[in-house]
């Protein structure tokens, strides 16, 4: 056998350079460190890109793949994407497309896919990229628009062959609204999605008000909006995210309680939390029914498909209380889940943890960059052109002797000379005349020319004025984020909550104690049950949907009460089917652990819920009143066998408005008109009727005027009455309308059937009663999407106009969750 040593020959012996071992790895791992920090794992805060997602839209964008095209293979713009800007394996491009096509995964997706891209949770894989087809998404377009007009820098690409955009123009903050999440060296992202209209918005006034504050913007932006929706339990930690950068928040499925059977009562899921798909739900359900840890689950089926979405129904054993079940899934399934946000983004290429303010920020200091570079850009393209516009029509108006010049020259470069000589015109004028057909060289075209002239003299003066003044250049970024928000704003798919309310245990048995409790109804169409010791709860910082009291009747757990409808109809629901709410010392508020009315009732087109009444032992009578001016007390004759009853004969065309339950017999019950008309009158003046009946007037209406809202007063003295008005001939959602509060005592009681007191003087531009509203103080009044507004104080003039409101009001009622005893 051959020796062998380890002593080096000459020749390689002065190659060799002793290193240090330590220092060698600390360097390679340093540079592997920053390869994954800054090339593959976190997003620039700019665009809310990382670079194989940047890559990706660009080249897509290059190729052609706009929205109106046709779709092309995966495969191809995997391919483009890894030999020209990518050099890595085709696999994570394709998981990095297949994420950004994923409607479960981004809350606006980015690529428009035809075929399987898998499913949430991934439960099931997408298919391979030979199966799919792809294309850019609309939303996509306004992360590349204007990228071909100098507003970002370009970089070589890893062979110097090509060059990619540094960051992406990005016409909407991505990086917000549909998060990101990533594990680099030493530190990870997990960003949560937002709703775009809630980000714009915020962006948009931090735009015009630079020095705006955290608790401003969060008025704004007051949660995540998960693209699963779902439910956010408990905002305190969402709220330290927002400030510190780093937070957690819990999110539960959406669950609504039904008849799955007529015999067997059903947990519906229709949403689960973000990232959590129904398969890992599933298993975990049988294996804890299967080792006892979980009683009451008879049946689980998985009735997702296509046309409704995700589906999940879990049957219930008889005897077992729905709510204590569910709260069990909440506890030992995936149905609630935890998510930790850690907001971690590149700016100025260094890695940084950031609150909601400093990500707004740096969103809204790149957008005004590429503006402003689009707008230097468009002037510089429009002096090129003026220019060359100035050239030819110095030529047209001495055409004879251009055309002379050009005939008596030797070749092109003399006669370009001597046109920049004859005529003062710059080399580049000069080429432009000469390679301009004759046939543009008319009467016609000069007039044309003028007219371009003018214009473009026009647009470069107002480009210049968008660059020499900041606000105008604020105020363009500004208006450029509202035309996106009103096009792509889609509505909140998750519901925001204080807390989660009160636990239950799936042991507590289903025969539950017949306790005395309240039921209420909120002015967002949320019902639940207060226990009747709990005392007022007023509706402080609140920034969920759930804002005001509409209703609030006393009842017992095991009693039922009725869902009075527009359409003059009670719809009977047990009280232990409605959610329990939250105790005086939660910071919830009291309704936000409801549900929505439709969980209970199945209304036609146009009919809502306006009031509750108490259907137990021995109910009280129940006042109601209609857009025509009717009024009728109800005997409470309600029949025992019969879940859906009618309460009046309606006239046609007129509506139920309003119903109050006379527990004292004592209330006063109100009237407010379109024109402006208040009428108080003593409910021991309307005599009891049946069912049947129609009932009488109420209040004398003027022509062309009706009702806009009725109730009951049973405490005038610590009442006040809000009203709203606005112009007729608007739409309700364009205008925002100016309020008044009035004590309610300002107004003297009348005789029923009578014209009543006027109530709100109109201004200019005003012409009706929009809402009105009377009861115990605080009210509350809410915009359409259910966030607060703040009412004016209360003014003593009973016949005095209102204050301008900043948005426009969608409902109004109490700031108590439950009245006091009369």
């Amino acid at each position: 056998m051959a020796s062998t040593t380890s002593e080096p020959t000459e020749e390689l012996a002065d190659k060799i350079v002793d290193i240090d071992v330590s220092e060698e790895m600390r360097s390679s791992f340093l540079e592997y460190a920053y390869s994954v920090i800054y090339q593959r794992a976190l997003p620039d805060a700019r665009d809310g890109m990382k670079p194989v997602q940047r890559r990706i839209l660009y080249q897509m964008n290059q190729m052609g793949l706009r929205p109106d095209r046709a779709h092309v293979k995966s495969a191809r713009v995997v391919g483009e994407v890894m030999g020209k800007l990518h050099p890595h394996g085709d696999s994570p491009i394709y998981d990095a497309l297949v994420r950004m096509s994923q409607g479960f995964a981004m809350r606006v997706p980015l690529v428009d896919g035809h075929g399987n891209f898998g499913s949430l949770g991934g439960d099931d894989a997408p298919a391979a990229m030979r199966y799919t087809e792809a294309r850019l998404d609309r939303a996509s377009q306004l992360l590349v628009d204007s990228i071909d007009e100098n507003v970002v820098d370009f970089q070589a690409n890893y062979d110097g062959q090509e060059t990619e955009p540094e960051v992406l123009p990005a016409a909407f903050p991505n990086l917000l609204v549909n998060g990101a999440s990533g594990i680099a060296v030493g530190m990870a992202t997990n960003m949560a999605p937002h709703n775009l209209g809630e980000v714009i918005a915020a962006a948009r006034h931090l735009v015009t008000n630079p020095e705006a504050g955290l608790d401003e913007l969060m008025e704004f932006v007051p949660g995540p909006d998960l693209p699963t929706g779902g439910t956010i339990v408990g905002l305190d930690g969402v709220r330290e995210a927002y400030r510190s950068g780093r937070g957690s928040f819990r999110t539960r499925a959406t669950v609504s309680i039904e008849k799955v059977s007529p015999r067997r009562t059903g947990l519906i899921v229709t949403e689960l939390p973000h990232s959590v798909g129904p398969e890992k739900v599933i298993s975990r359900i049988k294996d804890l029914v299967q080792s006892k840890k979980l009683q009451g689950i008879a049946d689980l089926k998985d009735l997702t498909d296509r046309s409704q979405g995700l589906r999940l129904v879990i049957e219930l054993k008889n005897g077992f209380n729905p709510e204590a079940v569910l709260e069990e899934l909440y506890r030992l399934t995936p149905m609630e889940e935890s998510f930790g946000i850690n907001n971690v983004a590149l700016v100025d290429g260094q890695p940084q943890t950031m609150g909601l303010r400093e990500l707004l920020q740096v969103y809204v200091d790149h957008r005004l960059d590429v503006v402003r570079r689009r707008c230097e850009f468009r002037r510089g393209k429009r002096e090129e052109r003026l220019h060359l516009v100035a050239g030819l029509i110095t030529a047209l108006t001495s055409i004879d002797e251009v055309i002379a010049l050009i005939r008596d020259s030797e070749d092109s470069a003399q006669a370009r000379r001597r046109l920049m000589v004859t005529f003062d015109l710059s080399d580049t004028q000069a080429r432009y005349i000469l390679e301009t057909p004759l046939r543009r060289l008319t009467k016609y075209d000069r007039q044309e020319l003028e007219n371009e002239r003018d214009r473009l003299n026009s647009e470069i003066a107002e480009l210049t004025a968008i660059l020499e003044s900041e606000t105008r250049l604020r105020s363009l970024v500004a208006e450029e984020m509202g035309e996106i928000a009103r096009e792509y704003t889609t509505p909140r798919r998750t519901l925001l909550m204080e807390s989660s309310g009160v636990t239950r245990s799936a042991a507590v048995p289903l025969e539950l104690g017949d306790e005395p409790c309240h039921a209420l109804l909120s002015t967002s169409g949320m019902v639940g049950r207060s226990r009747t010791e709990t005392a007022p709860h007023m509706f402080e910082g609140l920034r969920t949907r759930h804002d005001a009291t509409a209703a609030s009747v006393p009842t017992s757990s095991r009693s039922d009460v009725g869902l009075v409808t527009s359409l003059g109809r009670v719809i009977r629901v047990p009280v232990l089917e409605l959610p329990e709410l939250p105790d005086q010392g939660t910071e919830a508020p009291p309704l936000a652990s409801g549900v929505p009315v439709s969980d209970f009732a199945e209304l036609t087109e146009g009919e809502e819920v306006v009031s509750l009444v108490s259907l137990g032992s021995d109910p009280p009578d129940l006042a109601v009143g209609t857009r025509s001016g009717v009024v009728k007390r109800i005997a409470a004759d309600y029949p025992q066998n019969k879940d859906d009853f009618e309460i009046i004969n309606l006239r046609e065309a007129d509506r139920v408005i309003g119903a109050v339950q006379l527990s004292s017999g004592s209330e006063e019950l109100v009237f407010v008109t379109s024109d402006a008309r208040l009428l108080r009158f003593s409910a021991e003046s309307v005599r009891a009727q049946g069912r049947a009946a129609s009932g009488v007037t109420g209040i004398k209406l003027a022509e062309d005027a009706h009702a806009v809202w009725f109730g009951g007063v049973a405490q005038p003295e610590d009442s006040v009455l809000v009203t709203v008005a606005g112009d007729s001939t608007a739409l309700p959602d364009t205008q925002t309308g100016a309020a008044k509060v009035t004590p309610f005592d300002a107004y003297p009681a009348k005789g029923r059937a009578t014209g009543g007191v006027r109530c709100h003087r109109f201004l200019k531009g005003e012409d009706m009663l929009l809402l009105g509203w009377a009861g115990r103080a605080p009210a509350r009044a809410s915009r359409a999407d259910g966030g607060p507004i703040r009412l004016p104080d209360t003014d003593s003039r009973r016949d005095g106009s209102g204050e301008a409101l900043p948005r426009a009001v969608a409902a109004v009622g109490s700031g108590q969750h439950a009245p006091a005893e009369a």
